[in-house]
Order: C-alpha cells, then structure tokens, then sequence
C-alpha cells in the first residue's frame, strides 16, 4: 500500500467536505453584477479653465432611474445616458462664441475649451481637440463610427470624425445635452 503524503496540509476528506460547505452558501449575484467600478485618472480644471493636476477618482456608475431623478427624462437623459442625437442647430451651444470651457453635464468632468471650438457649419459644438486627453474616451464601432464618452461617467457626449481643421485634422461633434458651460472672467 502507498503511503499519502498531504503536502498542502488539507486531507482529501477535509477539502471535499469544504467544497460541499461553500457550495451550500448562497451567492450574491447583485453583489457580482455591481462590483465597485474601476478608478480612473481625471485631469483637473479651475473653475478658470486652468489645469491644476491629475486625480485618481472613482468611476461614477448610477442606475437608470439615479441618473433620470439628476437629469430628468429629457433630451439631456436621452443623449448622455442612452446615446441619442439632438437635431443639428437645436442645442444650446453650436453658436456660443463666449469663452470658456465645457464640462459634463452628468459629472462635472471638464471636457472641451472653447479655444478648441470651430464653427463646422453641422449645427453641433465642433472642437478640433479636448481639453485633456484623459478626460473624453473613444469608442471605436467601425471604420467610420467612433463615439465619445465621458471617462469618468460614460456619458454619450457625441460622434468623432477626421474632418477637422488643423492642427489635429479632428472633429469632435458633440451633443449640446451632454454639456455645460463655463464663462471665462
């Protein structure tokens, strides 16, 4: 007969009556769903418009009716958190030529400078770049079809193309909704 050798310090009898005992537990499967999100880095901006640094924050996640009760159920709801599109020259600001910058009309994130903005003749706020790489995510669907997003919150803010001006050759064609302006002094 050969001698067992428990190398790991657990008998057999004791590792399968432990499988049996975890298996009786019951799992929490909204706790697996709804895991705590990932933190992302955000680049900081003064109500100036001026950067002030990096922060590492927590990604904000909301269910739907979180973020209707913070928004309304309105074209602002429809457009950032389901990714609607507002009629070309309808938003508040495809011809604002004040300065200052955007940010997230969901989390306040800083988004575009109104130094970047250039009329595009589309009817959307144009911009040929954000004002922090860190802060708008691209969503690639396709050839033809990158969508941005807020990073901290996934906002749907609206469409990139390659059809800008210089110096980026970019076109950030976002939704109005998705923003809110903040005027330089």
């Amino acid at each position: 007969m050969t001698e067992r050798v428990d190398v790991s310090g657990v008998s057999r009898r004791t590792f399968v009556a432990s499988m049996f005992a975890a298996a009786a537990v019951p799992i929490r499967w909204e706790s697996l769903l709804h895991a705590a999100p990932a933190d992302v880095i955000i680049a900081q901006f003064s109500d100036a418009g001026v950067r002030t640094g990096t922060e590492k924050l927590a990604k904000v996640v909301k269910s739907d009716a979180e973020w209707r009760k913070q928004l309304g159920i309105g074209l602002v709801f429809e457009v950032t958190r389901h990714g609607d599109t507002e009629r070309p020259f309808s938003g508040a600001f495809w011809n604002l030529h004040e300065k200052g910058f955007f940010r997230c009309v969901c989390c306040d994130t800083a988004l575009f400078s109104s130094a970047h903005k250039f009329d595009s003749g589309t009817g959307w706020p144009s911009f040929y770049r954000s004002i922090a790489a860190e802060n708008v995510a691209e969503h690639v669907h396709g050839a033809m079809d990158t969508d941005l997003k807020c990073m901290r919150c996934d906002a749907h803010l609206g469409d990139l193309f390659d059809d800008g001006p210089k110096p980026t050759g970019l076109r950030y064609c976002i939704d109005s909704a998705s923003l809110k302006f903040v005027k330089s002094a």
